[in-house]
């Protein structure tokens, strides 16, 4: 599933596909979005939006007046191209073209037209965003020092914060050496604004470079003499996806082991109890 830099690097990308704010031709190929997309057929893409893992594309000629939310779930995903559009197949849900460029969306586990009061009702359940302006740490903090679950199973509970998936989940763990087995409570103010602080700054990396690297200077492979990463998911990690392979940092054995129903990653010499 698509971590929360992805959907705000998406939302990036259609709002710059659909710059010149033409009407746009708003249709459903696989026929499960048809309605709303004929009644969204002929308006302008005016405003796009993110908040964790869903994407908000507002429609209408004086702002939007009508959104559409997506969220990618597990197979979901997105293609851009240039005019003229191929003929689609008939697994795109969701196609949005101009005279310029075409955007198709396949296999969403959302897809669906809502209002303002709708959208609000989305953002108010999820947990503060670290690439949202509006975000609020202090927030996620409250729930998370008084909970007695673990630090791990709460940075994947987007309730408590939106956007952060299995690899940021791992990685600032990692990169702050903390346990991933510790409660939420015993994790202090101070080390909770660290993680916070990290996570803005690797996830906007994350939309800039549309990937996730997580290593600092002193231990990417050039400045250690190591191979480099050789994974689909792309970019430099310290433990994602590394089990039973030595760490970065002390040499020990990369550990895996299943919690909130994903595969957790650690290294339980630099992140002791």
């Amino acid at each position: 599933m698509p971590e929360g830099h992805t959907i705000h690097r998406l939302a990036e990308d259609y709002a710059a596909a659909f710059a010149a704010g033409a009407p746009l031709r708003v249709t459903s190929p696989q026929g499960k979005f048809a309605d709303a997309a004929a009644l969204l057929d002929r308006t302008p893409l005016h405003t796009t939006d993110a908040h964790g893992k869903h994407l908000f594309l507002g429609f209408g000629d004086d702002g939007p007046a009508e959104w559409v939310h997506i969220h990618l779930g597990l197979f979901g995903k997105v293609t851009f191209g240039p005019a003229p559009a191929p003929p689609p197949t008939d697994t795109v849900r969701l196609r949005l073209a101009d005279a310029t460029s075409y955007v198709d969306l396949r296999g969403p586990t959302t897809c669906a037209l809502i209002t303002d009061p709708e959208k609000q009702a989305v953002h108010d359940r999820l947990g503060p965003d670290p690439l949202r302006p509006d975000a609020d740490p202090a927030l996620a903090y409250r729930r998370i020092g008084r909970s007695r679950t673990t630090i791990a199973a709460l940075l994947m509970d987007q309730k408590v914060i939106a956007g952060v998936g299995n690899v940021y989940r791992a990685e600032v763990l990692f990169r702050h050496r903390i346990d991933p087995y510790r409660a939420g409570r015993d994790i202090t103010a101070a080390e909770w604004d660290a993680i916070w602080a990290d996570l803005v700054a690797l996830m906007r990396e994350g939309v800039r470079l549309n990937r996730i690297d997580t290593v600092r200077p002193e231990h990417t492979p050039e400045a250690m003499g190591r191979p480099p990463r050789v994974d689909d998911h792309g970019g430099e990690v310290y433990v994602y996806r590394r089990a039973n392979l030595p760490c970065h940092i002390c040499g020990g054995e990369i550990r895996t082991a299943d919690l909130a129903a994903r595969n957790l990653f650690w290294c339980p010499e630099c992140q002791r109890r």
